[in-house]
């Protein structure tokens, strides 16, 4: 069973910078794929980012586009959300979501089987 631990959530103001971080462990399997969802109150989850094992392959909102990057270490062992110029409207509970035996990746929920228990990313003056 594929385990994920989210980090690296808190406050920080407009125009400010976080790193979310997602430790993994248990996988079965070299082909795997990474993703960050989001939901805010009162809105649907929405797919952030996904990274792929195999290629590398990215993908990533139009709402994030050009200021958040993803990322993965070379041992497979995390997965990393830099997020710069930071908006209030990206505040949300951020989730790091995988699914093993995959090639590419997806930015729909239902697409993942493995999730984290979230983490808190507040943008506010």
């Amino acid at each position: 069973q594929v385990q994920l631990v989210e980090s690296g959530g808190g406050l920080v103001k407009p125009g400010g910078s976080l790193r979310l971080s997602c430790a993994a462990s248990g996988f079965t399997s070299e082909y795997y794929a990474f993703a960050w969802f989001r939901q805010a109150p009162g809105k649907e989850r929405e797919g952030v980012s996904c990274i792929s094992s195999t290629d590398n392959r990215l993908s990533y909102a139009d709402s994030v586009a050009g200021r958040f990057t993803i990322s993965r270490d070379h041992a497979n062992t995390a997965v990393y959300l830099q997020m710069d110029s930071l908006k209030p409207e990206d505040t949300a509970v951020y989730y790091c979501a995988a699914q093993v035996y995959s090639i590419g990746c997806h930015l729909l929920s239902d697409y993942y089987s493995s999730w984290g228990q979230g983490t808190q990313v507040t943008v506010s003056s």
